[in-house]
């Protein structure tokens, strides 16, 4: 009689051990007893998956089962040591009963309590063997989930601690968490640069965090642990909480609130006025008297047509009054001076779209990668799993390792949530901002008034003195330099050519208006 002989353990720490050696060793030496010829291409297969699910997480059961359709004649029976071997689901062990026993007609069995399936119980054996593995995997899965949400709810790290804390355990072997200050200190440094909202997150990361992954560092960002909460999520008829941490917080609550607001888009990086802009008087708080360098104010007059609106001096109206339409438009004639240079407009345009399309490559390597690695950690969760129930694992320590798996797979699915949210519309926003660039003065004519504010924002970081015919500043942004011609015109200097530059960048910095840099 020809059988295939088939071994299974769940993990590679068994596959490594004696288990498979134990198994073939027992299986060989009923062959031997019962005058068995072993057959197949592999004498026994070994497998090392978990007995939950067949097919694509069974290789070695899926190679047995092509290898008898081709030789159907030669094979008479499968051969395992006992049922947990076979399978701990009973629907999977009913269906590969049928695909070998009733279309092949070869036999599949146990060696240590096996099923006669000539006769009118075997349905019930088979069903209790293996049902009972199944309850059994659960009552570990029950089990296991209620402990981590018990850990949860008492405030405690219910697996391996986040980037800037360690896993400690007491005298008594009570594990908790504790600070730790080689990392804890460039993540707090990096919440507190974020809170200012100066500087891009991800800038932030390159300066002070290059090892942290881009997807790791924004959900680093996002995690309520750093401020001494832990987040429990949903769990039978509860809804999900949030809870006080046993642990010691990297951050303090309004750090942590303030970098929520940043990352949401909520708050914005210039100071809001107090009072709502004037469209009219857009201009006052950018720009000063030239006599007393005070603010310029303005304010509405009535006259016998009507109101009519004047920029003044805040400090004495007799140094400067003007009618606000008079102001603004020289206001706009003066920026519309400023003619972009287009070949660094062009080149400006064509980086931007390069870092695009290679951005979104590497995103879909990395995901790739990801998936690949939650497939390997849900492996070695149901190994851990399988040991338990066959006694080479306690209770305690499958806790412990099924809860950073657990862990693990959940910070990789957060990574894949996290870098699949890419910008959208990256095109049209470029396309934006090269037009914005190209027609200054039409935007300082016609723009809603808090697109104004931001490019003057964007543009001039200090005020702008106006001495009530003609603008200068000695201070705006550099970028201005590379993008427009004739930047001299701001500092008031006249209208004559601005002379070329010696030396062209290689390189095109960020966009300095206020649009551009949300790209």
């Amino acid at each position: 009689m020809n059988v295939i002989l088939y071994c299974r353990v769940s993990t590679d720490e068994q596959a490594d051990g004696c288990s498979l050696d134990m198994q073939e060793r027992y299986l060989r030496a009923y062959c031997d007893n019962h005058h068995y010829n072993i057959v197949g291409e592999e004498k026994p297969y070994k497998e090392d998956y978990s007995a939950k699910h067949f097919d694509l997480r069974r290789p070695k059961l899926k190679q047995i089962y092509n290898y008898c359709k081709k030789h159907r004649h030669e094979v008479n029976k499968v051969l395992f040591l006992r049922w947990d071997r076979y399978s701990r689901n009973v629907e999977f062990a009913f269906t590969y009963k049928r695909k070998f026993y009733d279309e092949l007609g070869i036999e599949i069995n146990a060696i240590e309590s096996p099923i006669d399936f000539n006769g009118t119980e075997w349905s019930l054996m088979l069903s209790m063997y293996c049902g009972i593995a199944h309850a059994e995997d659960d009552k570990i899965s029950r089990r296991t989930k209620d402990g981590i949400h018990g850990t949860l709810l008492k405030g405690r790290c219910s697996n391996k601690a986040p980037r800037g804390y360690v896993n400690k355990r007491t005298e008594s072997g009570e594990p908790y968490v504790d600070i730790d200050e080689t990392q804890a200190k460039a993540i707090r440094q990096a919440f507190q640069e974020v809170a200012k909202g100066i500087e891009t997150a991800n800038c932030i990361r390159r300066r002070l965090c290059p090892s942290i992954p881009r997807g790791t560092f924004f959900k680093m960002l996002r995690n309520i642990f750093y401020k001494g909460q832990i987040r429990v999520p949903a769990y039978k008829d509860e809804e999900e909480q949030i809870v006080r941490g046993q642990h010691q917080a990297i951050i303090d609550a309004e750090t942590f609130d303030k970098v929520q607001e940043i990352l949401d888009g909520k708050r914005k990086s210039e100071p809001k006025l107090s009072k709502a802009i004037d469209p009219d008087l857009f201009l006052r708080k950018y720009i000063v008297c030239p006599i007393c360098g005070h603010s310029i104010t303005g304010a509405a007059s009535t006259g016998k047509g009507g109101k009519y609106k004047y920029y003044n001096c805040c400090h004495d109206g007799k140094h400067l009054r003007r009618p606000a339409d008079y102001v603004n438009d020289k206001f706009a004639t003066w920026v519309g001076g400023l003619r972009p240079n287009k070949e660094v407009l062009q080149l400006y345009t064509e980086v931007l779209q390069d870092l695009r399309g290679e951005h979104k490559r590497d995103v879909q390597k990395e995901v790739e990668a990801l998936r690949k690695e939650i497939e390997k950690v849900e492996a070695l969760r149901n190994g851990a799993d399988d040991r338990l129930c066959e006694g080479t694992l306690s209770s305690e320590v499958h806790t412990r390792i099924t809860e950073r798996y657990e862990k693990q797979i959940q910070e990789l699915q957060g990574r894949i949530e996290l870098l699949q949210t890419d910008t959208k519309g990256l095109r049209e926003k470029i396309d934006y901002s090269v037009n914005i660039i190209a027609n200054l003065r039409l935007f300082m004519k016609d723009a809603p008034v808090k697109v104004k504010c931001k490019l003057l924002s964007s543009m001039f970081p200090q005020k702008i003195v106006f001495d009530g015919e003609k603008y200068r500043t000695q201070s705006y942004n550099q970028v201005l330099d590379l993008i427009f011609q004739e930047t001299k015109k701001l500092r008031g200097y006249g209208e004559k050519e601005s002379e070329k530059s010696e030396a062209v960048s290689h390189s095109v910095p960020r966009p300095g208006i206020e649009p551009g840099t949300k790209l």
